[in-house]
């Protein structure tokens, strides 16, 4: 398992007390040696420790609001990766289709009640692939990894430095053209709510079976995931 990609899988989870409780071993697992030393470099590692201090020394209540402002009420900070590919068009939910049966596929069933395109569910997924298919599928979302990041530098959050991680683990430049195309959404308010309101009923997102759905460069990432391997189901940890 790659358990680098498992801890950064934690951390970017909704804050609890048992990731409170974790912190030591989520830092360690970070740290963890894929037979060519570490996977991330001595600064990035040092700044996703700081994350890890701040979620375990933190209080949990303003963990919660703060996660909830960042990554649930402001669009243009989803973790939901499609979000940023298709937005809440029908496509969305082809794509999301696709991406659940290729975890099947693998011997992955999610047991969350997340969408498949959550990134702590994708990177718990890709943990349990090898390295090299892992990056090539981080490689396709770069652009929207240094999008989030870039966003979240600007608000000074300690998050910025998991897609600084995620990016450099990819291994590539992210395209400068589709890089700019997402900066150029204006960043949500999470405090305006009846702004917010509006998005979230702008249209609704369909889960059906759809196989033209999908950008290519999306339909060419689930391609890497297509070989089925044997793995326990996440529901068995």
């Amino acid at each position: 398992m790659l358990m680098p990609l498992k801890a950064i899988s934690a951390l970017l989870s909704y804050p609890s007390a048992d990731l409170q409780a974790a912190g030591d071993e989520i830092i360690t697992a970070l740290n963890v040696d894929l037979g060519q030393g570490a996977l991330l470099p001595p600064a990035t590692l040092h700044a996703m420790a700081a994350l890890m201090r701040e979620i375990s020394d933190g209080d949990l209540y303003d963990l919660q609001e703060s996660y909830v402002g960042l990554f649930d009420r402001s669009r243009t900070l989803s973790l939901n990766l499609f979000e940023h590919v298709h937005g809440e068009s029908r496509e969305r939910g082809g794509a999301m289709v696709d991406l659940l049966e290729n975890y099947r596929a693998a011997g992955f069933e999610p047991a969350s009640s997340e969408l498949p395109d959550h990134l702590p569910v994708l990177l718990e997924f890709l943990a349990m692939r090898p390295l090299g298919e892992a990056q090539e599928v981080l490689a396709d979302a770069a652009h929207i990894l240094e999008a989030l990041e870039t966003r979240l530098t600007r608000r000074e959050s300690a998050y910025s430095a998991v897609f600084a991680a995620l990016r450099h683990i990819s291994g590539v430049t992210a395209d400068q053209e589709a890089l700019a195309e997402l900066l150029a959404i204006e960043d949500d308010d999470p405090d305006d709510l009846e702004a917010l309101d509006e998005v979230w009923e702008e249209s609704e997102v369909t889960f059906a079976p759809d196989p033209k759905a999908g950008c290519p460069q999306v339909r060419d990432m689930l391609a890497q995931m297509d070989t089925p391997i044997n793995v326990p189901s996440q529901a068995a940890e």
